[in-house]
């Protein structure tokens, strides 16, 4: 059976962690920072997991992680 291809855009995205869960990035920290509140700020710079909904997807999408 051939290997399975890992899809290289979602392996940008999200890192396997030991719990069996997957980190990203949260959203909302490009640009037009100026207009948004600190604690907006001070949130989305936080590291987040993704949700238990999306994590089937992100399995299948990451064979090897």
């Amino acid at each position: 059976m051939p290997k399975m291809k890992t899809r290289r855009a979602a392996a940008k995205r999200f890192k396997a962690v030991g719990n069996g869960k997957f980190k990203r990035k949260r959203a909302n920290l490009r640009h037009i920072l100026e207009k948004k509140a600190h604690d907006c700020k001070k949130r989305a710079g936080k590291t987040d997991y993704v949700d238990q909904a999306d994590l089937g997807r992100v399995k299948a999408m990451l064979p090897y992680a």
